[in-house]
């Protein structure tokens, strides 16, 4: 199964309690970085780790923390974005209610090394129960001196917050989540100037993903040079990973970077295989924002190489022949389901979460669901395909945050390698809107 830095315990009964989680370890990240490492060295060992932000965009974490202006006499802040709302995402969730401490000391040691004194943990308004735990165990560390003054006699000061937000998808993006952390509407905000100069309360602020900011106490522990060995290439160390759809055995798993997208699909250390022995048809790599790939480049590159669990290959193509790693949402589909469908479910969702600040990403995303709609239930036209594309185009790279992106492309992506399918609702809607009909054939063909 490979080595194992998030969750090595996170079945050891009671875990979630500060006594058992600090028996197997917990909180020595914090104690060997106030004691012993000053906030620069704590920043260059994530540096070397190589570790990538894990949320979705894959930038690398050291130098994010790198651009944190540091003004005098203006406070500093770490939000962990914990707003976890891309579809086919749950990993997340998942840790925070198995082991909330590992969360709570990657936020303390990391916001040691940002010089920050006050840190937020913003959470998805609809995860209130993990909020609990969360608060529970915020509690226990203020108890045991590891929050609050003087942390461990150190003289660093650390207050940590919960916030719940309402639940919005918008509130993902790091500015929007801002804006609502300080009780506004959660819409996008314009950048330059970014959070890393003005950020929350206008000061300067670092945004991490959960699984980012976990990894964190590992690599103090361990050493960036250790991380860095693990994984393949640029990308470095584990990753949590989302599985779900048509398999075997869904939940979350954790990776070594670089393990082949066959064996994680087919092997009974992961996925276990398609549902019912059915065969694949397509997956979503990294949640709904990214391309689905059909079976066949989703194992292989269009150059034939083995398709790889990393940022890098599954990229591999550009958005022509590849995908992306993104939030590591693996979405599976077998030969039974309807592409049409799930792409217009898709912009369906889209269309409901954008803010509106943005005309193409406002009025794009809902002409993308109504024409998926009218094609799906036996009304498109052989038009509507090519207005489709013509639409995602004019949304991608239009808009102020990447929601927009997000709608794009798995519309263009769907149509790209599965166009047959498309005209096929056009051209035979009595047996496409059929209970249980789906379409038989080969996708599009893709060459290097």
């Amino acid at each position: 199964m490979g080595l194992k830095i998030l969750t090595e315990h996170i079945n050891v009964p009671g875990i979630e309690t500060l006594e058992v989680y600090r028996k197997h370890g917990g909180y020595k990240s914090v104690e060997k970085a106030v004691k012993t490492m000053s906030p620069e060295e704590v920043v260059e060992e994530v540096k070397t780790s190589g570790l990538r932000g894990r949320g979705g965009a894959g930038f690398p974490t050291g130098m994010k923390w790198s651009f944190l202006a540091k003004p005098e006499g203006i406070p500093r802040y770490l939000v962990c974005n914990a707003d976890e709302s891309e579809p086919g995402t749950f990993k997340d969730r998942w840790f925070m209610e198995k082991n909330p401490h590992a969360l709570i000391e990657g936020m303390i040691t990391s916001s040691y090394a940002l010089g920050a004194n006050t840190s937020y943990i913003y959470i998805r308004g609809e995860l209130l129960f993990v909020l609990r735990i969360l608060e529970k165990a915020i509690a226990e560390a203020y108890a045991a001196g590891l929050l609050g003054k003087n942390i461990l006699g150190s003289g660093y000061d650390l207050d940590l917050h919960v916030a719940p937000g309402g639940g919005a998808y918008i509130c993902g993006e790091e500015t929007a989540l801002l804006e609502s952390l300080e009780g506004k509407r959660g819409n996008p905000r314009n950048k330059p100037p970014f959070p890393a100069v003005k950020g929350l309360f206008q000061s300067p602020t670092v945004v991490n993903n959960v699984e980012t900011i976990s990894s964190v106490p590992w690599i103090v522990n361990n050493g960036g040079a250790e991380y860095a060995k693990i994984g393949i290439g640029r990308s470095t160390g584990t990753k949590l990973i989302s599985a779900s759809g048509n398999i075997n055995n869904p939940g979350v798993y954790e990776i070594e970077l670089g393990v082949p997208v066959e064996e994680f699909i087919y092997s009974d250390q992961y996925c276990g295989g398609i549902w019912k022995g059915k065969q694949l048809k397509a997956v979503v790599p990294g949640g709904s924002s990214v391309p689905i790939l059909p079976a066949n480049l989703i194992l292989k590159t269009a150059a034939g190489e083995d398709r790889l669990m990393s940022y890098e290959s599954l990229s591999d193509g550009g958005f022509v022949s590849g995908s992306m790693l993104g939030s590591g949402a693996f979405i599976v589909f077998d030969e039974d389901q309807c592409i049409v469908r799930n792409t217009w479910n898709y912009a369906r969702f889209y269309h409901h979460e954008s803010c509106g600040q943005c005309s193409p990403c406002r009025e794009g995303t809902g002409w993308m669901e109504k024409v998926l709609h009218r094609i799906e239930y036996g009304h498109g036209h052989q038009q509507d395909i090519d207005l489709l594309v013509s639409v995602a185009k004019q949304i991608e790279g239009n808009t102020i945050c990447p929601l927009g992106d997000a709608a794009a492309w798995p519309v263009a992506a769907a149509i790209r390698h599965f166009r047959h399918e498309f005209e096929w609702h056009i051209n035979n809607p009595k047996e496409a809107t059929a209970p249980g009909a789906v379409y038989r054939g080969q996708p599009e063909t893709v060459t290097a």
